[in-house]
């Protein structure tokens, strides 16, 4: 089960990163199919280096040591083959086994070599690094033209030979060499190219991801202001026509509490076109400020004691004028909510130079209450909204038995704040 998730997960990721074939039958084949491709290669300098042991067997000279060499080479030529299957795992592996080789060609009675070099070094440099493929070709050669040297000095081995072994060696090693750096760094170029590609794939995820949690947490903060601040008027409304033996004013409660729901049900259906219409966006930015005003004007046709005050100038952003009215609307809210038997509910706005006060305090707090269950949404919402422009919003008790409700916001909106202040529900 785990393999086919991961090879539809693959399988998708290719799709998106939209990778072309390969080029060439050839090259695809050898891409799809490496454990045929080895062992083709295996038998094929198996073929042309056992071809050079021959003279091994066919030695006109009977030392000892020729004869001991005679039955090690054709051996060690078959074992040096057998590790081409690790090329692609272990590189260094059928590197050294080929100047093994080479080395042993040394006694061989006339000038021989194999392709071993070549297909050592080229894998040393695809697999494994640029720097080990040159730096283990070095060493090697040196390691090689050093024995020969010295087995000319004895006398054991012919002149033509070791330098027929060292020409070979340094020949078809460099050439493998070189096409190996070229081959591997391509390769490995393009492998960073769709490793970043794929980062890229999973960064977008990411983001997206954000970008709609972001989505969610706006979305909710609007439907909770909606909804909380227009049933908390609607119900005081309907508790007050209830209450009333004057039928004119239970009308005219019936009448305001109609009028708040479908003000609130105009909001949310503005709010739920936007999120089904599938051909536009959603937006970044709030739909429609709340006025202050309105939010006030509904507090006192439900029957609350709410008052209004506002200094200096209202040239504000957007955004901060949005976080205002949003700030304003909860505070009336959990005021009229959690202390109905409130005298006076005070909402003040001051306009300074660079920044806007919002204060909103009420005096019906019970006496020996000391917080009310912390939790809920409304002053988490008001949190996110002042960091979002820039500023802090914090809820505590007020001399004189009242509780405040303050915020700070700049009166251009600044970049969102990662941490965001901790506040409670509170009256």
């Amino acid at each position: 089960m785990t393999r086919i998730r991961s090879r539809s997960a693959s399988l998708r990721e290719e799709e998106e990163l939209r990778l072309p074939r390969p080029p060439g039958v050839l090259r695809r084949f050898w891409a799809r199919h490496p454990v045929v491709a080895d062992v083709l290669i295996t038998l094929v300098c198996l073929l042309l280096s056992l071809v050079p042991a021959a003279p091994f067997t066919e030695t006109s000279d009977p030392t000892p040591l020729r004869i001991a060499f005679a039955a090690i080479a054709p051996l060690a030529i078959i074992a040096a083959c057998v590790t081409l299957m690790w090329r692609r795992q272990a590189p260094l592996v059928p590197f050294v086994a080929s100047f093994t080789v080479e080395a042993l060609l040394l006694f061989a009675p006339q000038p021989s070599g194999t392709p071993l070099m070549f297909v050592t070094c080229y894998s040393l440099a695809v697999y494994r690094s640029t720097g080990a493929a040159w730096i283990g070709f070095g060493i090697a050669l040196a390691a090689l033209t050093g024995l020969s040297g010295l087995l000319l000095l004895t006398g054991g081995v012919a002149f033509q030979v070791a330098i027929n072994t060292v020409v070979t060696a340094l020949v078809l090693g460099l050439i493998g060499t070189l096409i190996g750096v070229n081959v591997g760094g391509r390769k490995r170029y393009i492998a960073a190219v769709i490793d970043r590609s794929r980062q890229l794939l999973v960064e977008r995820d990411q983001q997206a991801q954000l970008a709609a949690a972001a989505e969610r947490a706006r979305i909710a903060r609007e439907m909770h202001d909606i909804v909380s601040h227009s049933l908390t008027v609607i119900v005081a409304l309907s508790e007050g026509a209830a209450a009333t033996t004057d039928r004119a004013q239970a009308a005219a409660a019936s009448t305001a509490s109609a009028e708040t729901a479908r003000s609130a049900l105009t909001e949310m259906r503005a709010m739920l076109g936007v999120l089904r219409d599938a051909e536009s966006p959603l937006p970044l930015a709030p739909m429609t400020p709340a006025e202050p005003h309105e939010t006030v004007a509904a507090a006192q046709r439900a029957g609350f004691p709410v008052t209004l005050s506002v200094t200096g100038s209202a040239d504000l952003a957007p955004a901060v004028a949005h976080a205002v009215g949003r700030i304003v609307q909860e505070g009336v809210t959990n005021a009229m909510r959690h202390a109905p038997a409130a005298t006076s509910i005070t909402v003040r706005i001051s306009h300074g130079r660079d920044d806007v006060t919002v204060e909103i305090g009420n005096d019906g707090v019970p006496a020996g209450v000391g917080a009310v269950a912390a939790g809920g949404f409304g002053l988490r919402g008001l949190a996110e909204r002042a960091a979002h422009v820039g500023g802090t919003v914090g809820s505590a008790p007020a001399p004189g038995g009242r509780w405040m409700l303050r915020a700070t916001l700049p009166r251009v909106a600044a970049d969102p704040s990662t941490p965001e202040p901790s506040t409670k529900e509170r009256p």
